[in-house]
């Protein structure tokens, strides 16, 4: 499915990261190596896919506030700068035109 819904705003895209932030929190420690189902995150408001991924590469995406995992159907060329593909899931990084803030 390709959500071709309305992209998300700010907030929503925020509400997400923390749903994943409380995702890699939820792990054990010695799991970080294991693939965990993250939510994608995209920019479609109707998007209920799960990518995975280890809670170490979630947390080097986290690294940079701009970049994001989702899948890669899902990468918005127009928005996104492709920064890396992994099994199952891009990286891509907010062009800065379409940086939102959140407030």
């Amino acid at each position: 499915m390709r959500g071709d819904g309305e992209p998300r705003t700010g907030r929503s895209q925020a509400l997400l990261r923390d749903v994943n932030d409380g995702i890699e929190r939820g792990r054990w420690p010695g799991e970080f190596h294991k693939p965990v189902r993250f939510r994608c995150e995209c920019a479609y408001m109707d998007c209920n896919e799960a990518i995975e991924l280890t809670v170490h590469e979630y947390a080097s995406v986290r690294e940079h506030t701009r970049r994001f995992a989702l899948t890669s159907s899902h990468h918005r060329p127009d928005a996104e700068a492709l920064v890396e593909v992994r099994p199952g899931y891009v990286v891509v990084e907010q062009l800065e035109q379409h940086r939102v803030r959140v407030v």
